[in-house]
């Protein structure tokens, strides 16, 4: 707070708390609850984890490390989602959202969203990045509360203007389309065979029969808006006006 030039009444106010709950987060051991630990991060321009390193310990269930390193290892990855913005291009603050939507506690899902920003390095800043094409439901972006969404929204442009991102709306004029059936990941590999990711309600799993995906994929790529089209529509967000 001092290197910021702030004081615990000076901070308050910027985030929005009363000046004795923001003196008691100096004292060693007193967290803030999980919705203002960004804001306070940002206020100081550091980051959560130098702030309060015990609670973003990357944390990820057993049965995704197997496909965490696919995605390190893929040449290229494509991406169906239709009811969320996939976990490789979720800011931290819609992260946490969709986190504590579930069943996790607080302080576990501090260390997803650290888990979900690491996987994201480990792809999109290494030497080489992979080829990565998103499609994303149009419904996956109405979802969400506008202070969450338009910053979520500026990184899906932000994302979708890399050379090796192409970020790609599924709209709703579209109807119904196979991809209904549920989110999913194809990764392909230099020297090895395709592997696929699918997601269901109790844990995701791993599979080489890629062929039903393929034609998922080819399926709801084509009725897909253009790249550029995908962007225009990401900037005009007219529900959110």
């Amino acid at each position: 707070m001092a290197e910021a030039g702030e004081t615990a009444e000076s901070l308050a106010g910027r985030v929005g708390v009363d000046p004795k709950t923001a003196g008691r987060w100096v004292t060693p051991g007193r967290v803030p609850h999980p919705r203002h630990r960004i804001a306070v991060a940002r206020v100081l321009g550091r980051e959560v984890g130098d702030l309060w390193p015990e609670v973003v310990r990357p944390r990820e269930p057993d049965w995704f490390r197997p496909w965490a390193q696919t995605e390190r290892d893929a040449t290229s990855l494509r991406s169906f989602q239709a009811s969320v913005v996939p976990g490789l291009l979720q800011t931290p603050e819609y992260a946490h959202a969709v986190l504590s939507s579930g069943p996790l506690a607080g302080d576990e899902v501090e260390g997803y969203v650290a888990a979900r920003l690491e996987r994201q390095a480990a792809v999109f800043e290494r030497t080489r990045p992979p080829l990565a094409v998103f499609v994303v439901d149009e419904a996956a972006l109405r979802r969400g509360d506008p202070e969450v969404m338009h910053p979520q929204l500026d990184h899906l442009i932000a994302m979708a203007g890399r050379p090796c991102v192409l970020v790609h709306v599924l709209p709703l004029r579209a109807g119904f389309h196979p991809g209904q059936a549920g989110a999913f990941v194809i990764a392909s590999l230099d020297g090895a065979a395709d592997l696929g990711y699918i997601d269901d309600q109790a844990e995701g799993k791993i599979t080489r029969d890629v062929a039903p995906l393929w034609r998922v994929w080819d399926t709801v790529r084509s009725v897909a808006l253009p790249r550029d089209q995908s962007i225009q529509f990401l900037k005009a967000r007219e529900w959110l006006r």
